[in-house]
């Protein structure tokens, strides 16, 4: 078997990447990943330059993995900004850095891709050990494998990486089948909140769609950008990670996936959401408002999604990171699982010891948040 280095996904044929992802998640799929690249947002100029691993076996392709050369960690949402000043009391240069992971993207899924007939983990222990490798003989200082699986983490903890722990709120279906049913599950406080919030938006003429893919018309796709942008503009101090570029190319190569959530008063676009959608999984990810309006975020965020998971039997709705006050409206903690690879053993060391509080310090707060539930 060959491991090969490539500065992009086009050196890959779309249906040959793919046959590797599988029901895999849906951000690691060809027209997601050569989207950021085609449209610029993943490039040396925004500090994410493209190095995936491919491997091969007699020319056939039976394994690859996401790689890039990070210059910063913007983008990522696993903060190891206090990492990097620690090396850098030490004397340790701590960027470029390398990075498994879907850019911008805090959703837990596939990270080392294998072929079905392959042996996984000797997949992964082949990639993950390319990436020691070029630790070594290239001089990064660390390489970091964001929101993987639990096989994942076996795997490269037994080579030597240290395993970090979060936690985000996902809504999970037991088994309902209406929004009665999700309401009916609220102690009856919550509940009668719930549904003033949804009263709310109906008395100001507000109505709110979801659109899946052939279902959403091309004219949605610059306000959906314009919303972005308005989020961007007001929350992130200009810390723009996508371009219109991108929205129309997912729009015309990867529209199968895309589901629109819109709050318009008459014609007029007010609010909306962009979500990806695959199999039994909804993810939540970018939303925008033109109007300040009562809990127009939770009613487009929120309920309109689970309503869209309950008519199309999606079970799991990933709403994105942050956010405590999705708690209140029946979004459980779940753990999210990182590894990371520190070359420099001082800085092992002390990433090690950290972690190890870290994790223990994480496991408390998800009891805690378990035994507060909203529901009954």
């Amino acid at each position: 078997m060959q491991i090969e280095v490539l500065s992009g996904l086009a050196a890959v044929a779309p249906g040959e990447w793919d046959a590797l992802v599988g029901d895999g998640s849906p951000f690691l799929e060809w027209g997601w990943l050569a989207s950021l690249e085609e449209a610029g947002c993943v490039s040396a100029e925004s500090g994410w330059l493209p190095r995936h691993l491919v491997l091969r076996d007699a020319g056939r392709l039976v394994g690859a993995c996401p790689l890039y050369v990070k210059a910063h960690s913007q983008g990522e949402f696993v903060f190891d900004h206090g990492w990097a000043e620690a090396a850098a009391r030490g004397g340790i240069a701590y960027y470029p850095k390398l990075l498994v992971a879907t850019p911008f993207t805090p959703a837990t899924g596939v990270r080392f891709l294998a072929h079905p007939d392959t042996d996984r983990a000797a997949v992964i222990r082949a990639l993950a050990g390319k990436l020691q490798e070029i630790c070594a003989r290239q001089g990064f200082s660390s390489a970091h494998v964001n929101f993987c699986l639990p096989d994942e983490v076996a795997t490269l903890g037994a080579l030597g990486f240290e395993e970090r722990t979060g936690y985000q709120f996902q809504w999970i279906n037991p088994g309902w089948r209406t929004f009665d049913d999700y309401l009916d599950a609220f102690r009856s406080k919550r509940r009668t909140q719930i549904k003033r919030e949804r009263r709310e938006l109906e008395s100001q003429g507000i109505v709110v769609t979801a659109r899946r893919g052939d279902e959403i018309p091309e004219a949605l796709v610059r306000p959906m950008f314009r919303l972005y942008m308005h989020t961007v503009d007001k929350l992130y101090w200009g810390r723009q990670y996508l371009n219109l570029a991108l929205f129309e190319l997912l729009y015309r190569r990867w529209r199968a996936r895309l589901c629109f959530v819109v709050a318009h008063r008459g014609d007029t676009v007010v609010a909306g959401t962009f979500n990806v959608a695959k199999n039994d999984v909804l993810y939540g990810r970018y939303w925008g408002a033109f109007e300040e309006l009562r809990y127009l975020h939770f009613n487009v965020c929120y309920y309109a999604a689970i309503e869209l998971c309950l008519r199309a039997g999606i079970t799991r709705f990933e709403p994105g990171a942050g956010g405590e006050f999705k708690h209140l409206r029946g979004f459980d903690a779940r753990p999210t699982t990182s590894m990371h690879y520190l070359a420099d053993p001082r800085l092992a060391r002390a990433v090690r010891d950290y972690l190890a509080e870290e994790r223990a310090a994480v496991a408390r707060e998800i009891t805690w948040m378990g035994e507060q539930s909203a529901y009954k």
